[in-house]
């Protein structure tokens, strides 16, 4: 007499609910095999990548609080104490602080009319139709890829003879328009994906196309505003080439020419600590903006593309 196996009871049959994860069929193990190699994979690609970035970050920080001789004799061990007049000497005689303001007061200007002149242009760009819009829309991306190389020359006569060389505000407004491009450009998709009824709703109250937009559409495109005012703040703070072309006063110089002028002079006295330590002022305003709006990047990077 043959015997037959009983099945398995079914999660209804012993009382269990049923639920999507019983009914749907397990991955083949070829898969999950797959899948886990490249998890690994990606991972170990990751590290690696963060081993590169982060290594060189580190030693640099390192060696801004070593003296000459610890940099020469063992430049991968630990200071045996902290210099801090390597700091002190490269914040004054080497002018750092006077560079450091300069900085500031260029980035400071150049960002806020970037963020408001592009945020005003991408909004009508993006919520009117009218004859010329693409035309104006595509002139701002041919911008982005117009190379900065070719302008040099004629930027240069243009400011000089508007009577901006040399001065502050002439490389605020060098600078708006060299970032105004790719403002436009990225905050034209977002104000896209922003609803429409808000505004309309707006409109319906009496509220004008201005108040609109800087007391309502505005906010909503805080991430975007945000994302795109930490590349710009990036791009502008490392700018070197237009300073270097449009501002040749030595009491006006920015941060990257200053760098410059202190590698070559550190470089000729051995002050090697003192360059590290400026080097150090300078890449600490861009690491503290980025860890600070690190999750404002990211959200203003994915609300473009999700509606």
């Amino acid at each position: 007499m043959k015997t037959t196996e009983t099945p398995a009871p079914l999660p209804a049959e012993s009382g269990a609910p049923i639920t999507k994860t019983d009914l749907q069929p397990s991955p083949p193990a070829k898969e999950r095999k797959e899948g886990t190699v490249l998890n690994v994979f990606s991972h170990g690609v990751l590290v690696i990548w963060a081993f590169m970035v982060v290594l060189p970050l580190l030693w640099a920080v390192m060696t801004s609080f070593k003296d000459d001789r610890s940099i020469f004799s063992s430049p991968w061990s630990l200071p045996d104490s902290l210099h801090f007049d390597n700091w002190s000497r490269a914040w004054t005689q080497a002018n750092m602080s006077d560079y450091f303001l300069n900085t500031v007061l260029v980035v400071g200007g150049s960002l806020v009319g970037t963020l408001v002149l592009g945020s005003m242009a991408a909004y009508v760009l993006a919520r009117f139709d009218f004859p010329g819009n693409r035309f104006i829309y595509f002139l701002f991306i041919g911008g982005m890829s117009f190379p900065i190389m070719l302008a040099l020359v004629p930027l240069f006569y243009v400011v000089n003879n508007m009577g901006l060389l040399n001065t502050i505000h002439g490389l605020i407004l060098v600078y708006i328009a060299y970032s105004l491009p790719f403002t436009v450009f990225f905050l034209t998709a977002f104000f896209r994906t922003l609803p429409t009824s808000i505004a309309e709703a707006a409109f319906v109250d009496g509220a004008s196309h201005s108040r609109t937009f800087f007391q309502i559409m505005l906010p909503m495109a805080k991430p975007g505003l945000i994302s795109v005012g930490i590349f710009n703040f990036l791009g502008q703070w490392n700018q070197y080439m237009l300073p270097t072309v449009l501002n040749t006063d030595p009491d006006k110089r920015v941060l990257t020419q200053g760098l410059v002028q202190l590698a070559v002079s550190q470089g000729y006295k051995g002050d090697w600590s003192g360059l590290f330590a400026g080097l150090v002022m300078a890449m600490l305003p861009v690491l503290a903006a980025y860890i600070i709006f690190q999750r404002q990047v990211v959200q203003g990077l994915t609300a473009g593309a999700l509606k």
